[in-house]
């Protein structure tokens, strides 16, 4: 397949700018896979299509303020968008907004130093003291590119889950976002079983597709972790043949990267997984999405689990609806 089979044309204006007013308020479309019908709800209408011993699958990375606004001893201004951290002293990076940066050179700004000592593919690796202090102190929430302003202090509680616990992602798992603590809570009491895994997301989920068929693309790679409880959880869900509901992309790749006979196992490593159509699925029964990037891979994602013309309809009906895209938009319930 190619990457224009995977296209369909957004109006700028349906492109959420700013988070709503709270995190449930938003609207969600039901995408069924099996009669190929839509539906709209609003997302507090998603208790109505859980039940008892479904397991709810959340990713709990927490995002790092990780761009940086630095300068180099001649005056240009340089931004640095974290990938990730390497030690307490060093971190990989992207750098942009000036000319050609140099190996050795040094980028200046509140009284730290950054030593550029390396360059890996598109990264630098970059050297300071307590690196992730100063990302904490100094950096800015790294929205996405599409959304066309500066960050704000809204940004540091709204591009956060409220589940987020383990630091590491420059990225948002934005199905998330949509949660609260209040339906979270109504979701436990129903008798669904919450478990969590821990995917970082790196910046090359931002990155276009450079290559028209899609078979050569190489996906990029990113760190997760899957705990025994949270093994144990699932498998238990999968054998009696319960629905596992993933929060989120991220977390549909963490659990199908470890799949094996329909089960998976404590895991803490890498996923390079790409996931396209002809993907036979072990363990995502469901999925709770935002609304994705024309010819992006978790378009292809989305395409994969239910079909690639049921989901660019379903795109097109929403579009029609004036439904909010990506990031801070509506969401999607894929059944």
């Amino acid at each position: 397949m190619l990457k224009q089979d995977f296209d369909y044309n957004l109006p700028d204006n349906l492109i959420a700018q700013t988070p709503p007013l709270s995190r449930t308020s938003c609207k969600m479309l039901v995408i069924n896979r099996h009669n190929n019908k839509t539906d709209d709800r609003c997302f507090t209408d998603i208790l109505s299509y859980l039940k008892k011993d479904d397991v709810l699958v959340l990713n709990d990375t927490k995002v790092i303020p990780a761009r940086l606004f630095v300068y180099k001893k001649t005056g240009g201004k340089v931004e640095i968008l974290l990938e990730r951290i390497l030690t307490d002293k060093t971190f990989l990076c992207h750098i942009s907004g000036s000319k050609k940066i140099k190996i050795n050179s040094t980028l200046i700004s509140h009284d730290i130093e950054i030593k550029i000592r390396q360059k890996i593919d598109e990264f630098f690796v970059a050297e300071c003291h307590n690196c992730l202090d100063i990302f904490h102190k100094f950096g800015h929430m790294p929205l996405p590119p599409y959304i066309k302003r500066d960050d704000n202090i809204t940004d540091k509680n709204k591009y956060q889950t409220v589940f987020a616990k383990n630091e590491g992602a420059v990225a948002a798992p934005t199905a998330g976002l949509h949660f609260d603590n209040q339906i979270l809570e109504k979701i436990k009491k129903m008798g669904v079983k919450i478990a969590k895994i821990t995917l970082h997301i790196g910046s090359g989920t931002f990155l276009p597709m450079r290559v028209d068929d899609i078979k050569d693309h190489k996906m990029h790679s990113e760190r997760f972790s899957i705990n025994q409880s949270t093994a144990d959880i699932i498998n238990n869900c999968k054998r009696e043949n319960g629905r596992v509901i993933c929060v989120g992309t991220t977390v549909v790749r963490a659990l199908e990267t470890v799949a094996k006979n329909n089960k998976i196992s404590q895991y803490n490593g890498e996923s390079d997984i790409f996931i396209s159509p002809g993907f036979k699925f072990q363990i995502t029964d469901a999925l709770i999405t935002n609304f994705h990037l024309p010819q992006s891979t978790l378009l292809m994602l989305v395409s994969a689990f239910a079909n690639r013309d049921l989901i660019l309809k379903a795109y097109d009906y929403a579009i029609t609806k004036k439904y909010k895209f990506f990031s801070y938009g509506d969401a999607c319930l894929i059944v």
